[in-house]
C-alpha cells in the first residue's frame, strides 16, 4: 500500500542544497538522507575526525553540524597536492515541522556521524476505520 506524503521534512534542504549547485554535494561534509518506518536518518561522513571534535545541535527547527579536522602543517615539506579538507566544517539541515526535534539521537563510528529524527506521532501516518452496513432507509412522509 502506498502512502501519500504532502509535506516532506527536507523539502527546504533540498532547496536549500541544490541553491548551492553541484559543488556543494560531496563537498567537505558529503551526507546521505532516507526514510523507513517514520524515522529519518543523516548519515555524514567526516573521515579522519576525533569524535570529540564533532559538535550537534538543534536550535530553532535547524540540526547543526560542526566538526574539527586536524590540520596537516607540517613545515619541513614541500606539498605537491592538497585535497583533503582542514580546519572548522559546518553543515546545517532545516527539520520539517513533521519532525520531533526534541528526540534526536546521534551516533558516530568509524568515521560516519549518524543523526536519527523520528516523525512525530501526529504527523504520522493515520488508519482510518470505515465501518459496513446496509444504509439506513429514507422514511418519506406523505402530505
Amino acid at each position: 500500500m502506498t502512502m501519500l506524503r504532502f509535506a516532506d521534512p527536507f523539502d527546504e534542504m533540498d532547496r536549500l542544497l541544490s541553491s548551492f549547485g553541484g559543488r556543494w554535494r560531496g563537498g567537505i561534509m558529503p551526507v546521505d538522507a532516507y526514510e523507513r518506518d517514520g524515522v529519518y536518518t543523516l548519515r555524514f561522513d567526516l573521515p579522519g575526525v576525533d569524535p570529540d571534535k564533532v559538535d550537534l545541535t538543534v536550535e530553532g527547527g535547524v540540526l547543526t553540524v560542526t566538526a574539527e579536522s586536524p590540520i596537516d602543517d607540517d613545515a619541513n615539506v614541500t606539498w605537491l597536492l592538497r585535497e583533503r579538507p582542514s580546519g572548522s566544517h559546518r553543515r546545517e539541515v532545516r527539520l520539517g515541522e513533521h519532525l520531533d526535534a526534541g528526540a534526536v539521537a546521534a551516533s558516530f563510528n568509524n568515521g560516519v556521524l549518524t543523526v536519527t529524527i523520528p516523525m512525530r506521532e501526529e504527523a504520522k501516518p493515520q488508519k482510518v476505520a470505515i465501518s459496513s452496513g446496509t444504509p439506513r432507509e429514507i422514511a418519506s412522509r406523505s402530505a
